[in-house]
């Protein structure tokens, strides 16, 4: 059995004396991902909160009807699931319903839209970080570690 074997497994380290800097650091830096990403998707939603139904005609256009509740389903999980990202509350959930409306910008950036891959590529890596806390949720520096609950 290798090290890679057992699902918790990490690779050992070139530089063992390094796990004592690497450790404590760890959740820091999921941390201040979680948050960056939040915050950018809370700024993203900005602009469509305060309009919540400017993109229905957008969305009516990638067969999203009615579009007035598809835009404001949208403004709604970008700004408020922006900050429940950021500050780590329903982490998982709010993840997961970002993660679908990025999934949505990729379809439309890359196809729709006919960028292919140069457009869509900042979609596909907000999915990816959405993807990870929507699999991972959040840890001790968030509302949910605080509250000693997570979904």
């Amino acid at each position: 059995m290798t090290d890679f074997d057992h699902p918790t497994a990490r690779p050992r380290l070139i530089a063992p004396s390094l796990a004592g800097l690497y450790r404590p650091l760890e959740p820091v830096g999921e941390t201040v991902l979680r948050f960056a990403a939040g915050a950018l998707l809370v700024t993203h939603g900005y602009g469509k909160i305060i309009n919540p139904f400017g993109a229905a005609g957008m969305v009516e256009s990638l067969g999203f009807y009615p579009g007035n509740l598809w835009s404001l389903l949208l403004a709604c999980t970008e700004f408020f699931g922006g900050i429940f990202v950021a500050v780590g509350f329903l982490t998982r959930p709010a993840s997961f319903a970002a993660m679908i409306v990025l999934l949505v910008t990729v379809y439309f950036h890359g196809v729709v839209q006919g960028e292919g891959l140069a457009g869509a590529e900042k979609s596909i890596l907000w999915t990816a970080i959405f993807l990870f806390y929507a699999v991972r949720g959040s840890n001790r520096y968030s509302v949910d570690g605080v509250l000693g609950r997570q979904i």
